[in-house]
């Protein structure tokens, strides 16, 4: 039985993230690949509660390490109940959001220490981190002016820009930190270039398994 192959998309709301997995996905699916795709937070029925919850415009009140392990609750019913058995059929699993976007989010946007969101995100994923992140880089205004222009915004979105900088910059870094497994993707071209490009790096490691 092959291995299954652990994806996960990570960048700034309005960045084209759900786009481009769709684009993975086909490629993946018309090369006779089995996959499912996730979001976070969310993905079973205790996940998308959660959802409601953390996301809600109307939490304005919500404390930052609340906030955290809501997060981590969602991931960990995930990982559990969606992610390690499908991993261990053999099936790729690409998820929008997974441990990154709470180091970048929590850690760096709402200041918690960085160790502190590790360990519990860590615990909640069984020290299973994705075998390839994908980064879309581009900056937090164009992709919130696209994200404003789609569709009512949610709770973190309505954040400060002050707020969505600190978390591009905690993107970036972790790139630098983790450059073996988050693939930074030019975030400012076409969706289809920015999806051509995930894909060509998607082609080295499904060859490798």
């Amino acid at each position: 039985m092959k291995q299954g192959l652990f994806i996960s998309v990570e960048g700034l709301d309005g960045s084209g993230k759900t786009s481009c997995i769709k684009a993975i996905r086909k490629y993946l699916e018309d090369n006779n690949e089995q996959v499912v795709v996730l979001r976070e937070p969310g993905g079973t029925n205790i996940g998308e509660q959660i959802r409601h919850v953390v996301l809600n415009p109307k939490n304005t009140e919500m404390d930052d390490v609340a906030e955290m392990l809501l997060y981590a609750s969602s991931r960990a019913q995930l990982f559990a109940e969606v992610i390690k058995p499908t991993l261990e059929s053999g099936i790729i699993v690409i998820c929008d959001r997974f441990i990154d976007s709470s180091v970048a989010y929590q850690g760096y946007g709402r200041g918690l220490k960085i160790d502190d969101v590790y360990q519990v995100n860590l615990t909640a994923i069984q020290n299973r981190l994705p075998d390839v992140t994908f980064f879309i880089d581009i900056d937090p205004e164009t992709s919130l002016r696209r994200r404003f222009n789609e569709s009512e915004t949610d709770r973190l979105e309505n954040e400060k820009m002050q707020f969505h900088e600190k978390v591009y910059r905690g993107y970036l870094e972790l790139c630098q930190q983790h450059g073996n497994r988050i693939k930074k993707i030019d975030g400012s071209g076409s969706l289809q270039d920015i999806s051509d490009a995930m894909i060509e790096e998607i082609k080295k490691i499904v060859r490798g398994r």
